[in-house]
């Protein structure tokens, strides 16, 4: 009985555990997309881009800074949804890394509604899951 009521124990133990993994790694993204956008904004330069190439990992595109230099983010821009292959838009970068370019007037608010649901249903799939499991740890 005692061995079941702990296997109970770190079952709950990994949930709770498994979900602040997931709520972290969300706050996370937010804070890196937040530093992203600043690093920008505090070097700030503007093109225009072609996008390259859109799959589902990341968007490239082209485009040419101020002194001439063309340059091609092996990284992905940065809030890429609604983009397509050929399609040219008006990007920020910041200039001493180029590498970091962002599609203009996008921010990292448009991080928070996916990583908000992320967390809300993770949450609400675990707050019952951990309130089944502290049943099933106490004695009937």
């Amino acid at each position: 009985m005692a061995r079941q009521r702990r296997r109970w124990r770190i079952a709950r133990w990994v949930v709770l555990g498994v979900a602040g993994l997931i709520t972290l790694l969300m706050l996370v993204l937010v804070l890196a997309a937040y530093r992203n956008d600043s690093a920008i904004e505090s070097n700030l330069g503007a093109a225009n881009a072609e996008v390259l190439s859109v799959g589902w990992d990341r968007t490239i595109v082209r485009f040419e800074t101020a002194d001439g230099a063309v340059h091609i983010s092996q990284d992905g821009v940065l809030y890429p949804g609604g983009l397509v292959e050929g399609q040219l838009v008006h990007v920020e970068y910041d200039v001493t890394n180029p590498d970091l370019v962002r599609v203009a007037g996008r921010t990292f608010t448009l991080s928070l509604l996916p990583t908000g649901v992320t967390i809300a249903v993770t949450w609400l799939i675990a707050g019952p899951l951990l309130w089944w499991l502290r049943r099933r740890e106490s004695p009937a």
